[in-house]
């Protein structure tokens, strides 16, 4: 099993742990200490030895922070782990909901004056620019070393993997070739260089793949691309030592420690990506008195645009990471309602996939959640937390696997037993959402701002919403949560042929119930349809084939051009996946035509 069960932390641990660190605190003459959930490369996901912000509090999810204080301690995270927070922190820590309360504000009523620490790898040049401007002039941040790091006696090793390539006939162009892309860019502006701290754009940029952290095949190692080309790549050497033969660039090696040493010596100006660079690396350049040009990473948008080779690949993979699924829920709906636990829907569901012979990872934690669990939107499952599944309960699971020709991401819902009016009710109320960005149909341009209330709007007939995104970006192999493209309110990206996105609304009630169903869509040109313009039009193309639970569907609240997408979906998961699953007449009936009686 890749998903093991136990408990990875207690709230039971925070308090201790606070008091050490408020001792440092005392004795370095600090007011406050900040504490992020990210690492130095700013991923989403971080190795055991990044855990820090879960070691000191309990909280497991994956956004937010604290602020230590010598009398205070609070965990800033949004709506969709507000109800986890609490489950997982003692009392002692106040809950701040963002976007909410500003950082600045707390500091400023908590505090007043005194001096703020940071560990300056840990925040971006970004995040400690706009805190500065927005912080009352008593307040100082003060670069530290790591608080939490003196005081975690059995810190994790950092990972030591090697990397390994990743071949060019699955990725669809060479290294050589994208770094020619990006340097040709780098001329084009005049920037002498740009600096690379994403994992998941050297990856893609280098073809290569690591398991530094769990689940997202990404390698933890940064770089300096020169606009002549010329890569410096910072990795241990023992990191590399499977690619000696796979570089078809020019590429020189550096310890991860000559770093700052090397961006000391660049000549200006140099190309960062605020959001994403080291608040270290961004003052190393200033004392250096080079200049600092701000633009997005220049790998973001060149791998979010899937070439045809990546495409034509990932379509493979999800047709069998659907036939797996469809196989776990055949079984899952021929167990007796009140007998199946979530460690066992996960486990069961791993295994299926583990049986198509290619599963190399999950691509997350899988989320099995019965009943009320179902509405923690990223509930985790843990032997002190599992439950039966009951009757009359909906069983939100939300899963994904990692191939070597795609990562995959689904969420299903489906009811244990008999589900009530209102389940059936809200369950097609977030079914329309998916099928009002299945269809919608839009010109080059837009960005997933305008897209996602497309989601929203059957559910806010009903007076309801949910507190993420429609829809995140998903990667070839890389990681499950991708940018810069996304499906929500905050989205400025416009959609492009290629990207990848899930499309996901959902809902949930607090002790209830959660409802979420996602598939993963490829934004690309669809076919003309008559009486359309002369601009140029983009659509979605599904990738994602797993029948939809017709016993939840109130088919009374359909429109018909949405009763028709239903049907057609089924038919293509009929001619697609029937001959891949075991179970054909399970399949057969989940995927029958839609009829007034159900």
């Amino acid at each position: 099993m890749f998903q093991t069960f136990a408990p990875s932390t207690s709230p039971d641990q925070a308090p201790p742990r606070l008091s050490e660190l408020r001792q440092l605190l005392d004795e370095k003459g600090f007011d406050a200490f900040l504490i992020p959930r990210a690492d130095r490369f700013q991923g989403e996901y971080v190795a055991p030895a990044d855990e820090r912000l879960a070691w000191l509090t309990g909280f497991t999810g994956s956004a937010g922070f604290a602020v230590v204080t010598p009398s205070k301690a609070a965990l800033f995270t949004d709506g969709r782990y507000t109800i986890q927070a609490r489950s997982q922190t003692p009392e002692e820590i106040d809950i701040v909901s963002v976007p909410g309360t500003k950082l600045s504000d707390w500091l400023t009523d908590e505090i007043g004056k005194g001096r703020i620490a940071y560990d300056p790898w840990l925040h971006t040049a970004g995040q400690m620019s706009k805190l500065r401007e927005a912080l009352d002039p008593g307040l100082a941040l003060v670069p530290s070393e790591n608080l939490v790091d003196l005081i975690w006696g059995d810190q994790p090793e950092p990972p030591a993997e090697p990397f390994s390539a990743y071949p060019d006939d699955l990725a669809g162009q060479t290294s050589a070739g994208k770094i020619n892309q990006i340097s040709d860019k780098l001329r084009e502006d005049h920037r002498s260089a740009t600096i690379l701290t994403q994992p998941d754009s050297l990856a893609w940029l280098l073809n290569i793949r690591g398991s530094d952290i769990p689940r997202n095949p990404v390698p933890h190692a940064m770089a300096i691309l020169h606009e002549d080309g010329h890569l410096d790549l910072f990795a241990a050497k023992d990191k590399v030592a499977l690619l000696e033969d796979h570089f078809d660039a020019d590429i020189t090696r550096y310890d991860p420690d000559e770093l700052l040493r090397r961006v000391r010596k660049l000549s200006g100006p140099v190309q960062i990506d605020p959001d994403t660079l080291p608040d270290l690396i961004a003052t190393t350049l200033a004392e250096a008195d080079i200049t600092a040009h701000h633009a997005p990473d220049p790998c973001l948008l060149p791998k979010a645009r899937k070439t045809e080779t990546e495409l034509a690949n990932t379509r493979e993979a999800h047709l069998r990471d659907a036939a797996a699924v469809i196989d776990f829920l055949a079984w899952l709906d021929a167990q007796a309602p009140g007998t199946v636990t979530e460690i066992q829907a996960v486990t069961e569901l791993e295994t299926r996939r583990r049986q198509t012979g290619q599963l190399l990872d999950i691509s997350f934690e899988t989320i099995a959640g019965s009943g009320p669990h179902g509405a923690i939107v990223h509930y985790r499952v843990t032997d002190e937390t599992n439950r039966t599944a009951q009757p009359g309960e909906l069983f939100l699971i939300d899963s994904g696997g990692q191939y070597i020709d795609g990562t995959t991401d689904i969420t299903r819902t489906v009811p244990i037993g008999e589900p009530t009016e209102d389940h059936r009710k809200t369950y097609t109320a977030v079914l329309q959402g998916v099928i009002a960005i299945s269809t919608a149909r839009f010109p080059k341009g837009t960005a997933g701002r305008d897209l996602d209330p497309l989601a929203r709007a059957a559910l806010r007939r009903m007076g309801r919403d949910y507190d993420h995104g429609t829809g995140h970006g998903v990667g070839v192999y890389l990681s499950v949560h991708e940018g810069p493209q996304r499906l929500s309110k905050a989205s400025e990206i416009p959609l492009e042929p290629g990207m990848i996105v899930s499309n996901e609304p959902g809902y949930y009630r607090a002790e209830a119930f959660g409802i979420r169903l996602e598939n993963l869509v490829a934004v690309h040109a669809p076919d003309p349809i008559d009486g359309q313009d002369d601009r140029d039009w983009l659509g979605f193309e599904t990738l994602t084939w797993v029948p939809f639970d017709r016993r939840l569907i109130d088919i009374g609240a359909l429109a018909r051009f949405e009763r028709d997408w239903i049907d057609a979906y089924h038919a293509d998961i009929m001619e697609k996946i029937a001959n891949r699953v075991t179970k054909t007449n399970w399949l057969a009936k989940a995927c029958a035509p839609l009829t007034e009686s159900g």
